[in-house]
């Protein structure tokens, strides 16, 4: 390539700085000017408008996420504040419930005494019964056994004069006595 340009050149000279070659230049600089210039003007403000869109929408967004944490933030907040209360009535009802548990516990005894006394009273009342029914029965029982006895004694020793006269003192007895009640 070197041998190629070295034949295009005039005699002697590998490069000329002649008025030809400050045109050429010239127009290349101005080319390269204005191209800038026209791109610049025709991407630059887009890319820039590009650019700052972004920046926007990235701002925006970090600025949504900054909202939505500090609602995040705040909803914890609140639910740790309920939680607490929760904790704290979840308490209140288990020491409720527990008092209530030993009043009733203590009314079911106070209950479970009373009956126990009364049945204990109706179990005396009814032994106390028992014995006097007994105590009645075996009464009646030993005047019947006298009885029996007596009248067997007598009708073996007593012969009927005797009879008839005992059983004559009993009744003059009898009838000066008054009934009770």
């Amino acid at each position: 390539m070197v041998s190629l340009l070295a034949q295009t050149a005039p005699d002697g000279r590998v490069f000329g700085l002649d008025l030809q070659t400050f045109f050429d230049m010239g127009i290349q600089l101005f080319n390269g000017i204005l191209l800038s210039v026209i791109l610049g003007w025709l991407l630059y403000n887009p890319v820039k408008q590009f650019l700052q869109n972004r920046a926007e929408r990235i701002q925006s967004k970090i600025t949504e996420s900054e909202a939505v944490m500090a609602k995040g933030n705040k909803l914890i907040a609140e639910y740790d504040k309920k939680l607490q209360e929760i904790d704290k009535e979840r308490v209140e009802i288990f020491e409720a419930a527990r008092l209530a548990a030993e009043e009733e516990g203590k009314t079911i005894i106070e209950a479970a005494r009373k009956e126990a006394q009364e049945l204990k009273a109706r179990s005396m009342e009814s032994i106390s019964k028992e014995k006097a029914r007994l105590k009645e029965e075996s009464r009646l029982y030993i005047i019947e056994l006298a009885s029996l006895m007596a009248e067997k004694y007598i009708t073996q020793n007593i012969d009927d004069e005797t009879q008839e006269k005992i059983f004559e003192e009993t009744l003059a007895k009898l009838e000066d006595t008054q009934w009770q009640n």
